[in-house]
């Protein structure tokens, strides 16, 4: 959002808010709109509350309500005497946000990942259901193995839409520097700001068991994973599979 267009709020709102909308919440939508958009840059610092109230035309407290709910939803953070940034993906938000897997005792040790393969196909029912693409649209398919403390605990199947990430190479994923959220958002400009998870015990099938170091048939937890952008425009759909015979899947909701 460039200041120049800039013009009272209430204007703004009649294409496309609902009528009866808090203003509140109409103030988190330009607000969220400005971040897509790339005004702020993931890990800088937005405008005081007085300059942003004064540029949306409302009052500081109606301002800081908005930005409190977009500080909950973790798109922005609130550092002590510092300010309110926008959220960068690092590997502290991937620990304490997206992984949830963490040994018997407590213990959460960053994984180690090693891409076992990347591939280019076309979407099948369920990628295209999780995607919101059409079936058969081209994806990537990720395969990565996730070792925790020297032992291989996870196996990840990710499938991205080819669309959504253009150029991407199997060398710019493997040699990433930090996260993979944090490739999405630092090459291509997507941020994820929140997934979607279902859980439920399966079986390990013989490559899988193999590749974990469990017995074929072993039971594993299963979690299917979309991950969302703004709007909950689906970004990523990941399939993993743990063994937790030492360890467990543990989200503290009012931490993360």
């Amino acid at each position: 959002m460039n200041p120049a267009d800039d013009h009272n709020l209430h204007a703004r709102l009649m294409a496309g808010a609902a009528p009866d909308s808090p203003l509140y919440k109409e103030v988190k939508r330009l607000l969220t709109q400005t971040i897509q958009a790339g005004e702020w840059k993931p890990g800088t610092a937005i405008p005081s509350e007085r300059q942003l109230s004064a540029r949306f035309h409302v009052a500081v407290g109606t301002l800081r309500k908005a930005v409190d709910e977009l500080v909950q939803e973790r798109i922005l953070i609130r550092q002590q005497g510092r300010g309110t940034f926008v959220s960068a993906h690092n590997r502290d938000r991937m620990m304490f946000h997206f992984f949830h897997i963490q040994r018997e005792d407590g213990d959460k040790p960053a994984p180690d990942v090693e891409m076992l393969s990347f591939k280019t196909g076309r979407a099948d029912d369920e990628e295209a259901a999780r995607l919101g693409i059409g079936v058969g649209d081209r994806v990537f398919r990720i395969a990565n193995v996730l070792s925790l403390a020297g032992d291989r605990i996870i196996f990840d199947r990710i499938s991205i839409a080819k669309a959504l990430f253009p150029g991407m190479t199997a060398a710019q994923f493997k040699n990433r520097p930090s996260t993979i959220y944090h490739l999405y958002q630092s090459a291509f400009g997507i941020t994820v700001v929140r997934s979607a998870e279902r859980l439920r015990a399966v079986r390990a099938d013989p490559e899988v068991a193999q590749l974990l170091d469990v017995a074929k048939g072993a039971p594993l937890l299963e979690i299917r994973r979309v991950a969302l952008t703004f709007h909950d425009q689906p970004v990523e759909y990941r399939r993993s599979l743990v063994d937790t015979e030492h360890h467990e899947y543990f989200s503290d909701l009012a931490k993360s």
